[in-house]
C-alpha cells in the first residue's frame, strides 16, 4: 500500500509499559505520545531510568508494551511486525557481533535476512563511508571496540531502512568515530532519511536534532524545536569561571561542575551581583571568568529539577 505524505515516520501513541518486579509494579513509560516526521533529525533525551531504551525497545519489536500503539510509517510494530522491521534500522547500545564472520561476510548476511541480493554495491558504499574498507576482509574478533561499532552502523543500514535508530551510538567512542558517523548519518538525513538518536552528550543533540523529546520516569516533559527549547534559556546567562576549591553550599546546589570549570545560572544582574559577592565573600580563587549564553544542557538540567511538563 503506498504511504500518505501525512504519515509519520514514527508514531506513538499513548504508549505505556509496566513491568513487574519482586511484587512491585514499575512503570517504565506512562502515556508517552508524540510523531516523529518523515526526513526530521529528533532527539530523545532524558537521564539514566527515564525509558529512553524501553521505548526504543518497544518501537524495534524487542519488547511489547502494555498499552498504546506504535507506528513506523504507518505499519504497527505489533500488528505488522514485518513491514515495520523492514523500515526500520536500529544501531543498539551493545556491541553485538557473530565472532566467526568478516565484516563484509556479517554485512552480506545480514543483506540476507532482509532477503536483498546483488548488494555488493551498497556494502562497499557503507564500508567507504563509515572508514572500514580496509576492514573489510577482518574478522569481527579482530577489530577494537570502536571498528565494531562501526559495523554494528554498517549493519543497521544494510538494507537501506527510511528510518535510522542511533541508541548512544558514540557513547565510548573515540573523536574520529563520532565525526566519520555525523558526517555519514547527517548525508543520510539530508538524502531524505529520518533520524531517531538517544544520546547523553547534549552537544550532539544541539548540533544534530532540529527537534527534542526530554523524558522523565517515563513521562515527555518537553516537545520542542532545539531552537524554541534553547530560547528559553536565552534571558539565563551562565557565569562559568574555573577553582580547585569548593563551593559555598547555596551555590553547588545550582551548580553545573565539571572538573574545575563551574558553571552557575545568573539570569539577571541582580543574581550576577549576588552571584559574585557569594564567591568573594567564600574567598574562592577562580580563573578565565566569563559570562555566556545557556545551552541545551543547562535547559536539560532545569527541566529535569523541575520535573514538570511544559
Amino acid at each position: 500500500m503506498p504511504l500518505s505524505s501525512a504519515t509519520a515516520a514514527v508514531s506513538f501513541q499513548q504508549v505505556s509499559k509496566r513491568y513487574r518486579s519482586a511484587g512491585a509494579e514499575l512503570q517504565a513509560l506512562d502515556g508517552v505520545s508524540f510523531d516523529i516526521e518523515p526526513g526530521e533529525f529528533f532527539g530523545l533525551l532524558g537521564p539514566n531510568g527515564a525509558g529512553k531504551t524501553t521505548l526504543i525497545s518497544i518501537l524495534a519489536g524487542l519488547a511489547h508494551a502494555s498499552s498504546g500503539r506504535v507506528t513506523v510509517l504507518g505499519a504497527d510494530v505489533a500488528s505488522d511486525y514485518a513491514t515495520a522491521r523492514r523500515r526500520l534500522g536500529v544501531v543498539p547500545q551493545e556491541l553485538v557481533f557473530d565472532p566467526f564472520f568478516t565484516v563484509r561476510e556479517a554485512l552480506r548476511f545480514q543483506s540476507g535476512y532482509f532477503g536483498i541480493r546483488g548488494n555488493e554495491g551498497w556494502i562497499d558504499e557503507l564500508l567507504a563511508g563509515l572508514g572500514l574498507a580496509d576492514k573489510a576482509n577482518a574478522n569481527m574478533r579482530q577489530l577494537s571496540g570502536g571498528m565494531k561499532r562501526r559495523v554494528l552502523v554498517a549493519q543497521a543500514l544494510v538494507h537501506r531502512p527510511p528510518v535510522i535508530v542511533l541508541d548512544e551510538p558514540t557513547a565510548g567512542v573515540d573523536v574520529e568515530l563520532r565525526q566519520t558517523l555525523w558526517q555519514f548519518i547527517s548525508g543520510l538525513n539530508r538524502q531524505g532519511s529520518t533520524v531517531l538518536l538517544t544520546t547523553h552528550y547534549l552537544e550532539e543533540a544541539e548540533a544534530l536534532c532540529g527537534r527534542i523529546a526530554m523524558l522523565k520516569d517515563g513521562r515527555v516533559l518537553a516537545l520542542e524545536r532545539t531552537s524554541v527549547l534553547l530560547k528559553r534559556a536565552s534571558s539565563a546567562k551562565v557565569l562559568r569561571f574555573k577553582t580547585d576549591q569548593a563551593l559555598p553550599p547555596a551555590l553547588a546546589a545550582q551548580a553545573r561542575v565539571t572538573g574545575r570549570v563551574v558553571q552557575l545560572p545568573v539570569p539577571d544582574a541582580a543574581a550576577l551581583e549576588r552571584t559574585l559577592a557569594e564567591l568573594r565573600l567564600a574567598g574562592l580563587q577562580i580563573d578565565d571568568l566569563e559570562i555566556s549564553q545557556a545551552d541545551l544542557e543547562d535547559v536539560f538540567l532545569e527541566l529535569m529539577r523541575a520535573g514538570v511538563a511544559s
